[in-house]
């Protein structure tokens, strides 16, 4: 079991930022991540808004420089998964690559893809039904395919299905996109796009792989079937804080409050990222909300060490 002043808990922008922090102000620093380090990021073909990349840059470019950086000062990156968090005074992080004391703990462990919950999404996973257009939308080539959603996530999906695919269609669960006014604009001017509107998924079929939604209209009860070769899912993101709500305080909805220094409920313990509460699930907030939690620690660890002597 290891023993370190700061642990970090997942690897995206904001957990990266907070490790290039802790390490360059001395402290010594763990970061785990259970996937890829970079985070969502990674699934972003191309990301414009994000200073200091005027023509842009890709999404796992950007995720391996920011980790690049971190490990350059010091920090020890692992592959793991938390499970759980004990302690009080000082810490227990419980890991998939065993348990490590802290002092103190940033939470960055960001959101899940929430599942559609319908007949078929589980078994045509990775046939068919995917999260992940900038992953998987290459595969369609020419093919008619669905985006479920009406938000930003769903129409950035579609345009970017949209140089792939033979037709997308966009089936929202509303008669309007939530999605911001720029993006709708791009989505009603691309004659690849067609709308579904007050209409849900209810069943996905297919024989081996996705072939058929089954449709529901909200207000009217009538179904339909409509021929996709695949649908992609963009309803929206589930923190990833099942593990922690024995320690810090969660929202209704699961994300975790915390002040504008990051803290959380527990002391010793701040968070980041698209997990905390009011987070505006951006990369650029993501890197400053790190900055600010790292920042944080430093003077947690302060205090603390006066109050010990």
């Amino acid at each position: 079991m290891g023993r370190y002043e700061v642990t970090i808990i997942g690897g995206g922008p904001g957990g990266l930022t907070a490790g290039l922090y802790t390490c360059r102000a001395g402290l010594k620093t763990l970061l785990m991540e259970r996937r890829m380090f970079g985070g969502q990021i990674v699934n972003a073909q191309r990301v414009e808004n994000y200073p200091g990349f005027p023509e842009g840059i890709s999404g796992l470019e950007l995720g391996e420089l920011m980790h690049q950086q971190a490990t350059k000062y010091g920090l020890e990156a692992i592959t793991a998964e938390a499970t759980a968090i004990e302690g009080g005074d000082t810490y227990s992080v419980l890991t998939s690559a065993g348990g490590f004391e802290t002092d103190a703990v940033i939470i960055a462990a960001g959101s899940e893809h929430v599942r559609l919950g319908v007949a078929g999404e589980e078994k045509f996973l990775g046939r068919g039904v995917s999260y992940c257009a900038t992953c998987d939308g290459f595969l369609f080539r020419d093919r008619d395919l669905a985006v479920v959603g009406g938000g930003d996530a769903a129409i950035t999906d579609a345009l970017e299905l949209s140089q792939h695919a033979t037709r997308i269609y966009i089936i929202h669960r509303r008669d309007q996109l939530r999605a911001g006014q720029v993006l709708q604009r791009q989505a009603f001017a691309q004659p690849k796009l067609e709308f579904i509107w007050d209409t849900i998924v209810e069943d996905i079929t297919g024989e081996g792989a996705v072939s058929r939604l089954k449709l529901r209209n909200v207000k009217t009860g009538k179904t339909s079937t409509l021929q996709v070769a695949g649908v992609f899912v963009a309803i929206g993101l589930q923190p990833n804080s099942q593990c922690f709500g024995n320690i810090v305080d969660l929202d209704e909805v699961g994300r975790i409050v915390t002040d504008e220094s990051m803290a959380t409920s527990a002391s010793g313990i701040f968070a980041v990222g698209d997990i905390r509460r009011n987070s505006a699930r951006q990369v650029a907030s993501a890197v400053g909300d790190g900055a600010t939690a790292a920042m944080s620690v430093f003077k947690y660890l302060q205090d603390r060490n006066r109050r010990l002597k």
